[in-house]
């Protein structure tokens, strides 16, 4: 295999990133980003880091040649980032994805494309308990999740059409994601984990009795990995997009797990200060999803929330008890 994965200076791509080296199957991996990512500490020979700007048609032609076999579009300005500057958001979500998927279907056909999408192409549902699918309309909030289901339309039809053999996972929120708080909306919900456990302090944007869709890294990144060895005889109903599994917590729930893992001290340091904008991006959010399309083509599920939070201080420690 030769492997391409853009946005890959951010957390799940430098993890999968790790996982491809310790698989030892690849021939290949390049990871680009707009900054130059860093080599993860296990690098080998047939990984090379490159600083790509993917709005330029120039990078495009250098990076996307006939030789890959995979290519995991990781790239994107996030949900609060792309809210806040409307022509951000389209230049990197939508205008460079297309560039992408046009240089690959022109240079290499038929290439596995694995597309990182989003649950907020989704509008509210219904009614809070009703469990979405990939059968009902998407009707996004947010023009974060306008950008990402347009560019999920256009892989679709070129899978269909056979230029390109995309796979579209609609991620829920990841938790616990280490460093820093991005761009997203949703980063308060690793904060409220990941500043507490360190000693430091983390605004709550939100209601305490807000709902979320969640999953942990461990099992985001052995998904990406199964939609990389799915066979493309799978997609059974003709589209590619699944709704990767998760599972549904309310913050009320998220803070009782803080207080079991980090104690009185932990949860102490969590700061309520409700932000309109923040919330209305959130809310418009799903959290409910009837996953049968993920378990029947082989998705792992998710575990509970007491495991995300043991498997994150597994891998990066904590400073409190």
């Amino acid at each position: 295999m030769n492997v391409l994965i853009t946005g890959a200076g951010g957390f799940i791509g430098s993890v999968l990133a790790e996982t491809f080296l310790r698989e030892n199957k690849t021939a290949s991996i390049t990871l680009a980003d707009v900054i130059e990512p860093a080599a993860p500490a296990s690098s080998k020979p047939m990984l090379r880091c490159v600083k790509a700007d993917l709005t330029s048609q120039k990078a495009c032609d250098s990076l996307l040649t006939k030789e890959l076999t995979h290519v995991f579009l990781l790239h994107g300005i996030m949900s609060g980032a792309a809210e806040a500057d409307l022509e951000l958001g389209i230049k990197v979500n939508l205008d460079a994805t297309r560039k992408i998927l046009d240089t690959l279907r022109r240079v290499n056909p038929g290439v596995k494309v694995i597309f990182t999408s989003t649950t907020a192409v989704y509008g509210p549902p219904p009614s809070p308990d009703y469990p979405l699918t990939e059968a009902n309309a998407p009707s996004p909030g947010s023009s974060y999740g306008a950008q990402k289901l347009i560019s999920e339309i256009l892989l679709n039809d070129y899978s269909r059409r056979g230029l390109l053999d995309g796979r579209i996972v609609r991620l829920p929120t990841v938790l616990v994601r280490p460093g820093k708080p991005t761009g997203a909306a949703s980063s308060f919900a690793s904060g409220i984990f990941r500043e507490p456990l360190n000693g430091e302090k983390s605004v709550l944007p939100v209601s305490k009795d807000l709902l979320v869709w969640i999953c942990s890294p461990r099992t985001v990144v052995k998904n990406l990995i199964h939609a990389r060895d799915l066979a493309t005889e799978a997609y059974e109903d003709g589209s590619r997009v699944v709704n990767l599994p998760g599972i549904t917590v309310s913050i009320h729930e998220m803070l009782a797990a803080l207080k079991a893992t980090g104690g009185q001290a932990a949860l102490d340091l969590i700061v309520e200060k409700r932000d309109g904008p923040t919330e209305k991006i959130v809310e418009s959010w799903p959290a409910k999803y009837d996953t049968t399309k993920a378990r029947r083509l082989g998705f792992a599920e998710d575990g509970t929330l007491a495991n995300t939070l043991k498997e994150y201080i597994e891998d990066y420690g904590t400073k409190t008890r």
